[in-house]
């Protein structure tokens, strides 16, 4: 598994699928697994004093005091709890295989700053389905930013479920993991509605506009963290992305003079149902 080569921000990060044929962000490819079936988990009960896997100070990976300051600015009286959660990261993140070794120094930096700067593009109170959540980014991150924000996050894979049951039992968010795909019938039945999906380094525009405008309520934003090619994905699938419900997309730019660079977000307002006769991308499809 490998991160989306066009995203520098999410390089590192296993995420589902294998990258696309046109070279666009890594493909969240809803490719089987020997797991057993999908089913939603929520966080374990924790008790106040469980242990993290390091102590979380200003020593973890990437926190100089630029970035300290930024995180201050974001986390508020959550830093330490963002800390921590960067600490899981660069620990049995790595060890799991969630995280890529050489992103460990760049994690706080480059994963969860760079996740956290997308809240101020979220409205208050928001019902948030965070897509192919990985090793729960952006997900965890907002939440920790914003815990006024109402977060699942929808992940296929059992052995990152089982990691972000763990991390958020130690954490004590009360954010919910549902086991599956974007796509899913019982994953769409039971999330749509949402105020905003969000998703980073999991596929092409037009390949996740098919699985998250479903998911969100008319005039939900779909927020797609990308790299360099959001504004080519933008062109070559406009005409993809209106016939399955969306508005014209628009690139912002998250954390100005908080992080460097800024987090790029392409955002896709739902406007419509899918015109009639289009079907959701194909697992194949690029």
């Amino acid at each position: 598994m490998k991160a989306d080569s066009t995203a520098p921000a999410a390089a590192g990060l296993e995420r589902r699928g294998s990258a696309p044929a046109d070279g666009a962000s890594v493909g969240c490819d809803p490719a089987s697994s020997s797991d057993a079936e999908p089913a939603s988990v929520g966080p374990g009960p924790a008790g106040p004093d469980v242990p993290g896997p390091r102590s979380a100070g200003t020593g973890t990976a990437g926190t100089g005091t630029g970035a300290v300051d930024a995180g201050a600015a974001l986390f508020q009286d959550r830093l330490p709890l963002a800390l921590r959660f960067a600490e899981h990261l660069t620990s049995t993140g790595v060890e799991r295989g969630l995280i890529g070794p050489r992103e460990a120094p760049k994690v706080w930096e480059r994963h969860v700053l760079n996740c956290a700067v997308v809240a101020e593009l979220v409205p208050d109170g928001a019902r948030v389905v965070d897509v192919g959540s990985g090793a729960g980014l952006p997900g965890i991150p907002l939440v920790l930013a914003r815990p006024d924000l109402q977060v699942v996050l929808v992940e296929p894979l059992a052995r990152r479920v089982d990691w972000l049951r763990e991390v958020l039992a130690d954490l004590q968010l009360p954010i919910e993991v549902q086991r599956g795909r974007a796509e899913d019938v019982a994953v769409r039945r039971r999330w749509k509605g949402a105020d905003v999906v969000t998703a980073r380094a999991v596929a092409p525009l037009h390949r996740l506009a098919g699985w998250s405008l479903p998911l969100l309520r008319t005039g939900g934003q779909l927020l797609a963290v990308k790299g360099s090619s959001a504004a080519a994905e933008i062109e070559r699938d406009a005409s993809i992305v209106r016939q399955l419900g969306g508005g014209p997309a628009r690139i912002t730019q998250c954390g100005v003079g908080l992080v460097d660079p800024p987090c790029t977000v392409v955002v896709v307002l739902r406007t419509a149902a899918p015109r009639a006769g289009r079907g959701r991308p194909g697992r194949g499809q690029a």
